[in-house]
């Protein structure tokens, strides 16, 4: 059976059949299987295959390399940059004098999370991926999720509509994929945080403390508040996953009914 792959962007996270390839931007996989679990009593977490999650989400230093391949001028004609990732919650520049190496990951800051990311900056992350990471500026627009449109920085024109493309390698996890990576274990139980645990992780520095995680969110603007992605070394899902609960949230493939806005989580 194949497998299938999902990572972890408001931060990334998203899901590939097959990780090999040579290109810069690579990533570590957790495999979930345990194929054909139920749903727990909140309806999500069946899934009927085995695949694979990135163990961590989507760092700054991987997203730059994004930007620099597919905008080397900095023309940002698809918005996938935004000035905030610059500020105290982000930790990408638009400052560098090169084309092709135009943004620059804050130094200190390449292995945070990268944050300030729209649903559609995601899944045109994953186009870039599953097209093989191509470094002429094309590759975002089709491949795992076909957007269509003028290729502008505004929406889609089937924004609402756009669903996983047949034969896509790499995409965002399904709602019960995200799910299942986070809280279902093994044994056949489902745990109420993605630490194995139905103990609420105390919010605490980074470590080696399996009930510790990243909630620390202050409110001033000269602190940052996030961490290296799986510095939190013994705090991991039963697959073996970090930050599912803490850091940052991360966008999956659900598509709300109420305001046809897509689901981000963080549990």
């Amino acid at each position: 059976m194949k497998t299938v792959t999902t990572l972890a962007i408001v931060a990334i996270t998203f899901c590939c059949f097959s990780t090999a390839h040579a290109a810069p931007v690579t990533f570590d996989w957790a495999t979930v299987g345990n194929a054909g679990n139920a749903a727990d009593t909140t309806g999500f977490g069946a899934v009927a295959y085995t695949y694979r999650i990135s163990k961590t989400e989507v760092t700054n230093a991987q997203y730059t390399e994004f930007l620099n391949a597919v905008d080397a001028t900095a023309a940002n004609s698809l918005g996938l940059f935004t000035p905030l990732m610059a500020g105290n919650f982000g930790g990408i520049e638009n400052t560098g004098t090169t084309d092709g190496a135009r943004y620059i990951a804050q130094a200190g800051r390449e292995q945070n999370p990268v944050t300030w990311v729209t649903w559609y900056d995601s899944v045109r992350f994953i186009n870039w991926l599953d097209n093989g990471q191509p470094t002429d500026g094309t590759g975002t627009e089709s491949g795992a999720y076909t957007l269509l449109g003028d290729g502008t920085a505004l929406p889609p024109s089937n924004g609402p509509s756009v669903t996983r493309d047949a034969g896509a390698t790499y995409f965002l996890p399904s709602e019960d994929e995200w799910y299942k990576a986070a809280y279902y274990d093994p044994s056949g139980v489902y745990f109420d945080y993605a630490n194995g645990s139905d103990t609420p992780p105390a919010s605490a520095k980074p470590g080696n403390d399996p009930s510790a995680a990243n909630y620390f969110f202050p409110r001033n603007n000269s602190t940052n508040p996030f961490t290296d992605v799986g510095a939190y070394t013994a705090t991991t899902s039963p697959y073996g996953t970090f930050d599912q609960s803490g850091n940052v949230w991360e966008w999956n493939e659900a598509l709300t009914r109420a305001n046809h806005s897509r689901v981000f989580r963080q549990e």
